[in-house]
C-alpha cells in the first residue's frame, strides 16, 4: 500500500498507472485514513481551518442539452420550468450580501434565452452593485467571446464539470450532438482568460471504471484547475439512468481526499450531492481535505424546481437561511465557517 500511495504523497502528481495504483487503495482502510491525513494537512498549510461558504443562485432551469444523467435535461417534459428575472436575481444578491455573503455563484441550464448580451449585463450589474464581492458562473459551454465578454465584465470565475475525462465514458453519459473535445477547449479557453477556472466529475457514474477515474486524475492534473468539484452520483427518476445505483460517498471522500494532494491549494466543495447521500456529508467532507460550501440563496419556490437528481436538499441546512446552524456544524468538526471572497490561494 504505502509504495502505491508514494508518488502521490511525494511529488504530487501521478502517471495514469500510478493514478490507477492509487486509485486500488480506496477500499483499504489504512490507505483512506492516510490519505485523509495528509489532504488535512495540506489545506491546514494554505487555507489554515477556513471553509468558505459561497451563494448558489440557481437562476434557470431551462437548458438545451440531453444529458442523459441530469434531471433538467431538455427532454423531461415533466420539469416545471422557470427562468429567475434579472431584479429577482439581484433581489437574491442583495440577500446574500446582508447575510454576509461575498461570493455569488450563478448556476443554470444551458438556457439560450440568457444570450451573450443578457448574460454580460447581467455580470456587470451584479459587478456594479458588489465591487468587493466575487462573482462565479456556471453556465455551460459558451463561445471564446462570450467567455472573454463575461470576464471583462466582471465575472472572476467560472465552473464546468468536464464529468468524465475518457472519450468512451463521455458518449456513455451525453448524446452525440456534445463532444468531450470542446467541453475540454472550453475549460482551457476560461484558463487562459484568467478565470478561477473550475473542473470537475462524477463518482460513480454509470460506465465509470478505474481507467476512466484515473483519465480524470490525469486530466485535473494537466489543466491544474483553481476550483474542482467532485460527488457522488445521484439517479433521477426521469432519465435514462433512472435505475442505475447511487455512486459511492466513501469513494467520493477517498477522491476528495487524492485530489486535495494532487492539487494543494485548489478550491474544493463538499458538495450538496454527497449532502444528499449522507447526512453528514460535508463534514465528512470537510475531514477528507474540502474547505468550500454552498448553501442556496434561490428563492424557495424555486429551489425544488432545480431538480437535477432525485433528493436533492435544498432547504434545511443546505439553505442561506440557516447559516447560524451550518456554521454550528462546521465549528463543531473543528473548522471555522468564513464569509470572505475565498479566492484560490496565489491568485
Amino acid at each position: 500500500m504505502k509504495d502505491k500511495l508514494k508518488p502521490l504523497l511525494e511529488k504530487h502528481c501521478l502517471t495514469r498507472e500510478e493514478a490507477r495504483e492509487v486509485l486500488s487503495c480506496g477500499k483499504d482502510p489504512e490507505a483512506v485514513a492516510r490519505l485523509a491525513e495528509e489532504a488535512v494537512k495540506i489545506r491546514r498549510q494554505f487555507y489554515e481551518n477556513k471553509v468558505f461558504v459561497r451563494g448558489l443562485i440557481e437562476f434557470t432551469n431551462y437548458c438545451r442539452n440531453n444529458c442523459y444523467y441530469c434531471g433538467i435535461r431538455r427532454d423531461n417534459p415533466h420539469v416545471v420550468r422557470y427562468r429567475l428575472t434579472e431584479e429577482e436575481i439581484l433581489e437574491c444578491c442583495a440577500r446574500g450580501y446582508e447575510l454576509g455573503f461575498r461570493t455569488f455563484v450563478l448556476q443554470g441550464g444551458e438556457d439560450p434565452w440568457f444570450t451573450e448580451d443578457k448574460m454580460t449585463c447581467l455580470v456587470r450589474r451584479i459587478k456594479e452593485a458588489y465591487p468587493d464581492c466575487a462573482l462565479t458562473l456556471s453556465i455551460g459551454e459558451r463561445s471564446g467571446e462570450a467567455y472573454r465578454r463575461f470576464r471583462e465584465a466582471g465575472a472572476d470565475r467560472y465552473l464546468l464539470r468536464h464529468e468524465t475525462a475518457q472519450e468512451e465514458h463521455y458518449g456513455m453519459l451525453h448524446p452525440e450532438e456534445m463532444s468531450l473535445a470542446h467541453r475540454k477547449q472550453c475549460l482551457y479557453e476560461l484558463k487562459k482568460l484568467g478565470y478561477q477556472t473550475g473542473a470537475g466529475f462524477m463518482v460513480g457514474s454509470p460506465g465509470q471504471t478505474v481507467e476512466s477515474l484515473a483519465e480524470d486524475l490525469v486530466f485535473l492534473q494537466e489543466l491544474q484547475p483553481e476550483m474542482a468539484g467532485i460527488g457522488p452520483f445521484v439517479p433521477h427518476h426521469e432519465t435514462p439512468f433512472a435505475k442505475e445505483p447511487a455512486g459511492s460517498v466513501e469513494l467520493t471522500l477517498f477522491l476528495l481526499s487524492v485530489i486535495r494532494i494532487l492539487l494543494p491549494r485548489v478550491l474544493l466543495p463538499a458538495t450538496t450531492a454527497l449532502g444528499t447521500l449522507d447526512l453528514n456529508g460535508r463534514e465528512k467532507g470537510l475531514a477528507a481535505g474540502a474547505n468550500v460550501l454552498m448553501p442556496n440563496l434561490s428563492p424557495l419556490k424555486n429551489r425544488k424546481q432545480y431538480d437535477l437528481y432525485d433528493n436533492k436538499i435544498s432547504t434545511g441546512e443546505e439553505a442561506a437561511e440557516c447559516l447560524d446552524s451550518l456554521k454550528e456544524r462546521v465549528a463543531r468538526a473543528g473548522y471555522c465557517l468564513v464569509y470572505e471572497r475565498g479566492d484560490f490561494c496565489g491568485m
